[in-house]
């Protein structure tokens, strides 16, 4: 009786499970559902806006918990510095390592590309919910993160226009960027 129970089980589950149909062309809305990139020129940012307001109440709420109040402590990743060592208002200043400050790797202080903020944060964040925020949503944390790293002011809003122009510390440590054309840096 149980081989029977069993069996009646596993078949109306296979039933209620839809059918994948390998090797046929996907459909143009489920291929639009993945291509979420965002490059560094800004291609492919979809509509939207945020500012900075919005987006620090939105910290508030979500980022905070992992990223600190003011983005510099925390379990997760630092989103706030400047070049990447410790400052005198740095809460994590007496960390040294022999005579050398120990080296950070923060989102303001080493990324390149605000897009790049954006597409992470569109993908990933937050951590316990990915891909739940709005583009509006997204748009705002990216400004308020911006704001922190003293690279936006408190009444900056971001859009698809806005957001590739934002002048990142991280870009001028490019090497490879150094001396191209503008056209010939990603």
């Amino acid at each position: 009786m149980r081989s029977l129970w069993l069996l009646l089980a596993l078949t109306t589950s296979a039933a209620a499970q839809p059918v994948i149909d390998f090797g046929q062309p996907l459909a143009a809305q489920t291929i639009q559902r993945y291509a979420i990139s965002v490059y560094p020129d800004g291609r492919n940012l979809p509509p939207g806006q945020g500012s900075v307001i919005a987006g620090g109440e939105l910290y508030a709420s979500q980022c905070a918990a992992c990223h600190s109040a003011n983005g510099k402590q925390g379990p997760a990743a630092r989103l706030v510095g400047s070049d990447g060592f410790f400052s005198l208002d740095d809460p994590l200043r007496i960390l040294r390592i022999s005579e050398y400050p120990l080296l950070l790797l923060s989102v303001g202080g080493q990324w390149p590309y605000a897009t790049s903020i954006f597409d992470y944060i569109r993908r990933a964040m937050p951590h316990h919910a990915p891909k739940s925020l709005s583009d509006d949503q997204v748009y705002a944390v990216t400004a308020y993160i911006l704001h922190l790293n003293d690279l936006l002011d408190e009444t900056a809003v971001l859009d698809k226009d806005s957001l590739p122009k934002v002048e990142m510390p991280g870009r001028k440590r490019l090497r490879w960027a150094q001396g191209a054309p503008e056209s010939a840096a990603p």
